[in-house]
């Protein structure tokens, strides 16, 4: 991903909380929202526009797992692999849509940015095991060719909307 130049986006966030100290993990989340994850120099950044240390932000960051430091995709896919999803081999899910995507075990993003796939240790959505989410939507009761479909069909989309 590109590095981030303009901080115009950041200064409006900031701006909405008031630059207020006190809102640094709702101005993390938001930040994260708009570039889909914390570098470094917006951490710095929003450090310094709030008057606070930028240990003190990285410390935040890195306390609570829904930040992340590293690019994610434009769609993420976590895959479960809790008790009830691993029973019925959501590994193999996850094995598909790596090969799919041509994703190693050290790489979970695709080079186009489009995807990231990480498991989960739960989804809570037993009942449809095995169960992924992309995005904020649930898919369950799947195998692994219905999985790499999702994926497909997101590709089309994506392959549609940018002719």
């Amino acid at each position: 991903m590109e590095k981030i130049r303009n901080f115009e986006q950041v200064c409006n966030i900031l701006a909405r909380y008031e630059r207020n100290p006190n809102s640094l993990i709702s101005i993390l989340q938001a930040v994260q929202a708009e570039y889909r994850y914390l570098s470094e120099e917006v951490m710095t950044f929003v450090a310094s526009s709030l008057g606070i240390s930028p240990a003190k932000v990285f410390g935040v960051a890195t306390f609570y797992s829904h930040f992340t430091l590293q690019p994610k995709g434009k769609y993420e896919i976590k895959i479960c692999d809790g008790t009830a999803c691993h029973v019925k081999k959501s590994i193999d899910i996850l094995d598909a849509l790596k090969q799919h995507l041509h994703l190693t075990d050290k790489e979970h993003t695709t080079k186009d940015m489009l995807f990231t796939v990480e498991t989960v240790s739960c989804l809570g959505t037993c009942g449809l095991a095995p169960a992924i989410v992309i995005n904020e939507e649930v898919h369950g009761l799947l195998t692994p060719e219905t999985a790499v479909q999702l994926v497909k069909d997101i590709q089309k989309s994506e392959a549609l909307a940018n002719e």
